[in-house]
């Protein structure tokens, strides 16, 4: 059977009904919602690096319908419709690709790239009347995504480094401001400090050309097949019980571990 867009809207207005609908859904408002959506992307993005399509198809319907709900809440409230959201999504497309849906043409993707944030730059300042080249960047971002979009910002003006070279020094000089604020014992120092170093460590990830949200993902996903291979390990040795183990037992195990995802490559 296949549905359509229209009865996904219908499933959602019987949801809100106030006499009928769903008790949870009926409380849920703006805020309330938020979180779920981000939760949501999430897993999109979870789905995607696991590469199990089949998922991903139910993750996306799920956040499809998080933007179903913020259109009922906006029609409810007289704010705006489904329909408003799909006329403002296609009237930005439109307006940002004129290389495509217009006269205009580009020598390349860097003089592309520069029409794109120039016509991104004029919306800006159009919603907001600011001069900062920092206005728009959402503070619910994730830190590692938002401290990127700051620091692309930043670049357009030319605030930057000419290459990896200079974030790399600025991070073990922010390595050893660390070190210092230990040394001091002083606590707030020592946030400002390991702040300003993963800071640093967005920067070299960001001008050798990679993500630094996704090497950290792929940092994450290296530790926990590590960890799970060395788990297996001890178990199969009888240790059953790894805080039982002194650490040169488990850097043992650890270095197994690493040794065969070495074998593997």
């Amino acid at each position: 059977m296949t549905h359509k867009i229209e009865e996904l809207l219908h499933i959602m207005a019987r949801l809100r009904d106030p006499d009928k609908g769903c008790p949870w859904d009926r409380k849920q408002n703006w805020h309330s919602i938020a979180p779920y959506t981000l939760e949501e992307a999430y897993e999109v993005a979870d789905a995607i690096e696991q590469e199990d399509f089949d998922e991903l198809k139910g993750e996306l319907g799920d956040l499809l319908f998080q933007v179903v709900f913020y259109a009922r809440l906006g029609e409810e409230e007289g704010r705006f419709d489904f329909n408003d959201i799909v006329d403002a999504i296609c009237e930005k497309m439109i307006r940002r690709h004129p290389h495509v849906f217009g006269d205009a043409q580009h020598e390349d993707e860097a003089e592309l790239k520069a029409a794109w944030e120039a016509e991104k730059s004029r919306e800006r300042e159009q919603k907001h009347d600011s001069s900062s080249v920092l206005q728009g960047v959402a503070l619910a971002l994730p830190a590692l995504v938002r401290a990127d979009k700051l620091q692309k910002r930043a670049a357009r003006v030319g605030f930057d480094w000419p290459d990896a070279a200079g974030a790399m020094d600025k991070l073990l000089e922010e390595l050893q401001e660390v070190q210092q604020a230990v040394d001091a014992a002083d606590a707030e120092a020592i946030k400002d400090e390991l702040g300003d170093l993963l800071f640093a460590a967005v920067n070299i990830a960001r001008l050798l050309g990679e993500d630094a949200e996704q090497a950290l993902r792929r940092g994450n996903r290296k530790f926990e097949a590590r960890f799970r291979y060395m788990e297996k390990l001890l178990q199969a040795q009888g240790q059953e019980d790894l805080a039982a183990l002194d650490l040169e037992q488990l850097e043992e195990a650890w270095e197994h571990a690493k040794a065969q995802e070495r074998k593997k490559q």
